[in-house]
């Protein structure tokens, strides 16, 4: 039996079209400090009865646009949600972020490999409102004890 409650609506807020303004550093792990900003559009849904969604994202990066997808699962057993990453640049899921919200952020954590270095990732869901709502990730090589937030991005409701 579903509890609406046990962290399987956590994402119900991203249900529409969202206009997004994304701001990258230009190296990651490199001590950049200089931005890059680009617009996109994300339109995100439930899959699987409500036990995943998926947004499927326009980024008009300085390449042209790349098309990408995040795909989320929640898992009842654990009550944590697993995100996934791809875009047409690439083919393939990135490993999963694993984690779920507390006190209206969210956030999640992964170990992966990033140009030969082994780090953790770290997303964050945080500022969310019926309009409006952010996004970040951030990278640390030192095992969590420091991060390098390396990409923002801000979402604004179309509908």
């Amino acid at each position: 039996m579903q509890n609406e409650n046990d962290g399987r609506n956590d994402f119900d807020f991203l249900m529409g079209t969202w206009k997004l303004h994304h701001r990258t550093l230009k190296g990651r792990l490199q001590e950049a400090t200089e931005w890059q900003e680009f617009e996109g559009e994300m339109v995100h849904r439930h899959i699987l009865g409500g036990i995943g969604n998926i947004d499927e994202n326009v980024i008009q990066g300085q390449d042209g646009a790349i098309l990408a997808v995040a795909l989320r699962l929640f898992n009842p057993k654990s009550k944590e949600w697993s995100i996934y990453w791809s875009t047409d640049r690439m083919g393939t899921l990135d490993v999963p972020v694993i984690g779920g919200f507390q006190d209206g952020v969210g956030e999640f954590y992964s170990q992966e490999v990033f140009e030969g270095r082994h780090i953790y990732t770290r997303f964050i869901w945080s500022k969310i409102t019926q309009h409006s709502a952010q996004w970040e990730q951030a990278f640390s090589e030192d095992g969590g004890k420091t991060w390098e937030t390396n990409w923002i991005m801000e979402l604004e409701r179309i509908s």
